[in-house]
């Protein structure tokens, strides 16, 4: 089966694709069908997935799966949420992960509440109009370290401390990292839900 992943993140495609394979869907990104990206003018991320994952399917005629995710940060009001991928423009900085570090280490400079939850929401639908999505949240919560720790994957994996494991999601190899984070649990939700309702 093929699924559109309205997504133009390759570090995304990746890991999605790992955890999808046993399911025989194959993921494809919705640049490579020549499709833009779509807009996300909400606030949460469950509404800025549906909004993808539409315009996926109405622009390639495929089902399509959207990811929204993002940082909620407890001293910030859960900010930036679903502004994470832009977040560090707000401050001056160029548009980019390590940018976007950089910017919440510094505003979190002498701040004692250090709990944030990364949040990935996927929305999965078989048409624009489907009636029923499907929908998986996963959820994280940790601690955002005073520096960066580990080269591993992407985002802010280098400062995501979780204190059940003793270290940042950019110290733990991939398939730990894919047992723990909010992408690897939102995933397996929705293998659940692909199998038990698609295929």
């Amino acid at each position: 089966m093929k699924i559109v992943l309205a997504s133009n993140n390759r570090g995304k495609l990746a890991e999605l694709q790992v955890m999808f394979a046993p399911l025989g869907v194959e993921l494809i990104r919705q640049a490579d069908l020549g499709v833009g990206e779509a807009e996300e003018p909400h606030r949460t991320f469950v509404e800025n997935a549906l909004a993808k994952a539409r315009f996926a399917a109405a622009h390639t005629g495929l089902p399509a799966i959207a990811d929204d995710a993002g940082l909620c940060v407890d001293a910030f009001g859960g900010l930036p949420g679903v502004d994470t991928a832009y977040y560090c423009t707000q401050f001056g900085y160029e548009k980019s992960d390590d940018n976007n570090v950089r910017a919440l280490l510094e505003q979190l400079q002498g701040q004692d509440n250090r709990r944030a939850a990364l949040v990935s929401t996927l929305v999965a639908v078989r048409s624009p109009e489907d009636p029923e999505p499907l929908i998986a949240v996963g959820r994280v919560v940790g601690e955002i370290t005073r520096e960066r720790r580990g080269s591993n994957g992407f985002g802010f994996d280098p400062v995501m401390f979780l204190p059940q494991l003793g270290k940042t999601f950019a110290e733990l190899p991939n398939e730990v990292k894919n047992a723990y984070s909010h992408r690897g649990s939102s995933s397996q939700q929705m293998l659940a839900l692909l199998h038990e309702r698609w295929l």
